[in-house]
């Protein structure tokens, strides 16, 4: 169903948030009705560095040591919903979107894709930081779902106290190192 090639293993970095419990529990309900292609694979995240193949495990671990080592831990609010075309693939997607500490995700894929990761930045795709909690493939079904988050005037503080550096394939997801941000 995901539109990562699933006969090869892919290296990612992700964010998993530390959430309230009742903002957890909205995410996972939300997700669990209306994310058909990652709900039970991986918990919700922002992905910071996509889908990677060509660069060995131990190279990859380096890469990201090097890049986010005086990294700082930060926080972020979310206040909406929005809606995401996948170039990709046939789905359109709901994003959850930090209005507050966004540029925080955006400098930590800046400076990961700035040395040796640089080479497989998709530049085709936008960068947008999100936590991705519905996916469809009729636009219109995925644009009632945004209104109907939004029409509900959240506000889902968290933080990002670490980076994972997970594989993923054959619909498995494995963490391989958690890295702590200062």
């Amino acid at each position: 169903m995901s539109y990562i090639d699933e006969k090869e293993t892919a290296l990612l970095v992700l964010a998993f948030p530390q959430l309230k419990d009742a903002d957890r529990l909205w995410i996972d309900s939300f997700r669990k009705a209306h994310d058909p292609l990652f709900y039970g694979i991986v918990e919700p995240h922002f992905t910071i560095v996509f889908p990677t193949f060509g660069i060995s495990t131990e190279d990859f671990i380096c890469e990201v040591k090097d890049k986010i080592h005086n990294a700082a831990a930060f926080q972020f609010i979310i206040r909406c919903a929005l809606m995401n075309h996948d170039r990709l693939s046939e789905y359109n997607h709901v994003f959850l979107s930090p209005d507050e500490g966004n540029s925080h995700f955006v400098q930590l894929h800046d400076r990961l894709y700035s040395g040796i990761l640089g080479k497989t930045l998709r530049l085709d795709v936008d960068f947008c930081s999100h936590i991705g909690i519905g996916s469809d493939k009729d636009p219109e079904a995925c644009k009632a779902l945004v209104d109907e988050v939004n029409a509900q005037n959240i506000r889902i503080k968290g933080s990002v106290p670490a980076l994972d550096i997970v594989s993923y394939g054959d619909m498995k997801l494995e963490v391989i190192e958690r890295v702590f941000l200062k």
